[in-house]
């Protein structure tokens, strides 16, 4: 998974190592969908992705580091 929708968020997968440079960023908070802040994913609110410019960043982010992972066997 790289990006998906929940509701007005944009979840976006950035990995470990980006994870706390992508909390810095305007909009974005933990992934804590399951109760739990899941770490190498975060929420973005619209006021981080949007206009759509800002948009495309995060989803280019997140395909970029879905594609840096080994396959699935």
């Amino acid at each position: 998974m790289a990006c998906g929708i929940v509701g007005d968020d944009l979840c976006v997968r950035v990995g470990p190592d980006a994870y706390d440079a992508a909390l810095g960023k305007a909009g974005a908070r933990e992934m804590d969908y399951t109760g739990r802040p899941m770490k190498g994913m975060v929420y973005v609110g619209p006021r981080g992705h949007r206009p759509a410019p800002s948009r495309k960043a995060w989803v280019e982010q997140g395909l970029s580091y879905a594609r840096s992972l080994p396959p699935k066997t």
